[in-house]
């Protein structure tokens, strides 16, 4: 079925192909390929930009608010067996180091809304190295 959307054809069951030039033939393009080709932002960029977005919402909220003790508080009782669990204050800070922003402390930093929005938009724009497949 062809069908005409907005002054291009789609035709439904047809993949994306590209010709390689060291085999000389069609292959199919990977998801990263394509990802790459129209330009839609890597998903792990997306999650960390929005997390130091909340981050920097809630670190301006104070200290009474029960999101805030959420973000910064720690568990009470006893912790389980195992290694240690990772809290958002933690996630927020290796997400800082990736981008070299871990200068002091990551909540006065957020006060800052335009050095806080220039390391969220760095964070946005990072290569995530792809993983690789050992086979």
């Amino acid at each position: 079925m062809v069908a005409d959307i907005e002054g291009g054809t789609y035709a439904e069951g047809v993949e994306e192909n590209i010709w390689d030039e060291e085999t000389g033939e069609w292959r199919k393009l990977h998801n990263e390929e394509l990802s790459d080709l129209y330009s839609l932002p890597n998903i792990v960029r997306v999650v960390k930009s929005r997390r130091m977005r909340w981050a920097r919402h809630v670190a301006r909220m104070g200290q009474g608010r029960g999101v805030y003790r959420v973000l910064v508080g720690k568990s009470e009782g006893k912790r389980p067996l195992g290694r240690l669990r990772r809290r958002w204050e933690d996630n927020i800070k290796m997400d800082l180091q990736e981008v070299g922003g871990a200068c002091g402390d990551w909540m006065d930093l957020a006060q800052d809304r335009d050095r806080w929005r220039a390391l969220v938009t760095t964070v946005m724009n990072l290569r995530v190295p792809k993983m690789r497949v050992i086979s």
